[in-house]
């Protein structure tokens, strides 16, 4: 006979049994409730437009947006009982950008949203917390390097025109002007009357006009011969020509040609040259493709692009905003890339499946200004509490890479030095001439084949001895870039010699 086993506990009463299961699982209904809510739903439940603590934070005056002396280019105003943005500079649109609580933000609106807004929590938990204190904001001010006196001067000089111009600090990668047009007008985009109806209007347009595109950081074009200067780096960074290669075949192929492959490449635009073998300074000044063409050959697919990627080619660029990358060829040839030699040789002077932004055209030009080092291009110089000015952050200049040794560079500059200021070079280039200041640059005109005009460039750096500005000019289909974009380049780099001397 079996009886009780000897330190066994009392079965519990049925009853209590029963509740002690429904406070189990309440307290553990309870538990994934607060799990859920605080955890996985803890962010979406901080931005949830209906949260009236997030409401308070979406309403409450974001910081402003400032050029580097302090011009006011995007704020917070009261209009109607309801904060709305102000942009009382709109020529800066395409830097600037805009926010909108129902269309979204673009530009340095988005990019820094969070410092603007002061809702810069890193964690879900840390943005959940924000919200019990007595200001759960912290707006601040975005201090860009623009000068709002550049910038104007830069649209002024575009003229309305479709394109784009990029200026730069060379020393510092600082960014002092960034147009694109056509553009739009960022306060009719957040007005809560007009905006979705403009933003509409923008939208159905010629779609080739696309006014929302930042065409200095996302437009991609044929950059023709401003090329050369990047294969002019290649070329002496790789040691596959110096300053003083020359190609003997160059002078006769003026009128005959270059046959690469059974492609000819043609030149012929400077029969004053007469049966001169080129180097690399008198090449650049006439803008020689012939000879071009040959150092592509001699410098070789692999080592083209790679010195191209030391210059941001083929790879997104750090920057404030999105930069589209640019490319030396389409990459999908057999020979490191390229589809063959006819390729090759017409990337080395601009055409072919090469493609650029203004931005990657303008780092070129400030690399070889800057004495071979690339610099971090920027358009933020500071963040700044809203409330009291105080500095929360300045940022420094950076040095990205350092692409040529400061010999070869001084070699590039002097060829661009020659293609603006040297008597072969001043019917190309020597609109761009600043009077009184040692000028640097080249110009492009990109053929697209058929029978529109050719995209004009110009890029270029003033003074040529000491840099303290690099310029990238483009204009779609604007013609000849020594007729069109050369003389916008040297006016609006003689400019700012004069507003910042």
């Amino acid at each position: 006979m079996s009886g009780p086993r000897v330190g066994s506990a009392p079965p519990l009463p049925r009853g209590l049994l029963r509740l002690a299961i429904v406070v189990i699982a309440a307290y553990s209904a309870l538990a994934l409730g607060l799990g859920y809510w605080q955890g996985i739903r803890a962010q979406a439940l901080t931005e949830d437009p209906g949260n009236p603590i997030v409401a308070a934070v979406r309403d409450a005056p974001r910081g402003r947006i400032l050029d580097a002396r302090g011009t006011v280019l995007a704020q917070s105003v009261t209009r109607g009982g309801v904060q709305v943005r102000s942009y009382p500079q709109p020529l800066a649109a395409p830097v600037v950008g805009y926010w909108s609580p129902t269309l979204g933000a673009a530009g340095l609106e988005r990019t820094y949203d969070a410092q603007l807004s002061g809702f810069v929590g890193i964690t879900p938990v840390d943005r959940l917390l924000r919200k019990f204190r007595p200001d759960p904001t912290a707006a601040q001010d975005v201090v860009t390097s623009l000068d709002v006196r550049l910038q104007a001067d830069a649209a002024r000089l575009l003229g309305g025109r479709r394109g784009a111009i990029v200026a730069i600090e060379p020393s510092t990668g600082r960014v002092l002007a960034m147009v694109s047009s056509p553009s739009y007008d960022p306060n009719k985009l957040v007005d809560p009357a007009t905006g979705a109806a403009y933003l509409a209007s923008l939208s159905a347009g010629d779609a080739s006009a696309s006014p929302l595109l930042n065409r200095a950081t996302q437009g991609r074009y044929t950059p023709g011969s401003v090329f050369k200067i990047v294969t002019a780096i290649a070329g002496l960074g790789s040691g596959k020509i110096t300053p003083a290669t020359t190609f003997p075949d160059q002078p006769a192929e003026e009128k005959t040609g270059f046959v690469v492959q059974g492609y000819t490449v043609v030149d012929g635009h400077h029969d004053f040259t007469g049966h001169t073998a080129l180097d690399l300074t008198e090449a650049t000044a006439v803008s020689c493709n012939i000879y071009y063409a040959h150092a592509g050959l001699a410098i070789g697919a692999a080592d083209l692009r790679a010195w191209a990627r030391q210059l941001g080619f083929e790879a997104s660029i750090p920057f404030d905003l999105p930069v589209a990358p640019s490319q030396v060829t389409a990459g999908t040839g057999p020979l490191n890339g390229f589809v063959d030699e006819v390729e090759l040789a017409n990337a080395a002077y601009g055409q072919g499946t090469t493609f650029v932004t203004p931005l990657q055209m303008a780092l070129v030009a400030a690399t070889v200004a800057d004495g071979g080092l690339l610099m971090r291009p920027t358009l933020v110089d500071a963040l700044r509490a809203s409330a009291d000015g105080s500095l929360i952050e300045q940022r420094q200049p950076q040095v990205w890479r350092t692409v040529l040794p400061a010999s070869e560079a001084t070699a590039v500059r002097q060829a661009m030095q020659a293609a603006v200021e040297s008597p072969w070079g001043k019917p190309f280039a020597g609109s761009a001439k600043i009077p009184g200041v040692p000028t640097a640059g080249k110009t492009g005109t990109a053929q697209l084949g058929g029978s529109g005009e050719p995209h004009a460039w110009f890029i270029g750096f003033a003074p040529a001895n000491t840099p303290r500005i690099a310029v990238a000019v483009l204009l779609e289909q604007g013609g000849h870039g020594g007729q069109v974009a050369a003389p916008i380049g040297g006016q609006l780099m003689g400019d700012w010699l004069k507003l910042a001397p």
